[in-house]
């Protein structure tokens, strides 16, 4: 009897308690030495504690700029990483600019995460995809996206158009005949072609397109 009221009860704190604890991971970024991740940290410790997650691992870039891809900011490789190996099921960051170098390299790294089952948590901008307005302001992030993808090339379809309707002329711009034509000489007589760049005082990429076109 004395058992089965204790199953009852656990039973019953499950059951108030809801799922699982989520583990979570910080990631946190300042560009200069001079700045100081303590902030970002401590109150994202605060977030954590109020929502209930428990932080398993803080991952820090400090001294990298924003500007620099996954490639250059080994912390947030390393949590990109250890977030598809379902290491914790949340990361949580000060600001989008913190993670991304654009939006649509934010949206990136947020649909590399939901593929896996790993929520996002961003502090400033109050998006937090473990709940049901996150997740839809998770799905207006991806038009936005694409949005200012349509602008970019839109404006560099503008800017191409521009430039040719005033006689500019677009891409590598042609090695003058005279010198071709010498290149082409020296190359008959047997010359090689770090020798004529240098004879000719042109880059050796010059004289290896030449010979290749004449070829």
């Amino acid at each position: 009897m004395f058992s089965v009221y204790v199953i009852a009860i656990i039973l019953a704190t499950k059951s108030q308690s809801g799922t699982a604890m989520k583990k979570a991971a910080i990631y946190i970024r300042v560009s200069t030495d001079q700045q100081t991740t303590e902030n970002q940290r401590l109150e994202l410790e605060k977030v954590a504690a109020k929502s209930g997650w428990e932080i398993v691992q803080v991952f820090e870039d400090a001294g990298v700029s924003g500007a620099k891809g996954r490639d250059k900011r080994p912390a947030l490789d390393k949590m990109l990483k250890a977030a598809t190996q379902r290491k914790f099921d949340v990361i949580m960051a000060w600001s989008v600019d913190r993670l991304g170098r654009s939006l649509q390299d934010l949206v990136g790294i947020m649909h590399d995460l939901h593929g896996v089952g790993v929520d996002m948590y961003l502090h400033q901008q109050a998006i937090d995809t473990t709940t049901p307005s996150g997740k839809a302001m998770f799905q207006m992030c991806g038009v936005f996206a694409e949005f200012e993808r349509s602008m970019i090339q839109e404006r560099v379809h503008a800017g191409l158009n521009r430039a040719r309707q005033q006689g500019k002329q677009l891409g590598r711009p042609k090695t003058e005949s005279a010198i071709e034509q010498e290149i082409i000489k020296l190359r008959s007589e047997g010359m090689g072609v770090l020798k004529i760049g240098k004879t000719l005082g042109i880059g050796t990429s010059v004289v290896q397109r030449v010979v290749k076109e004449c070829a």
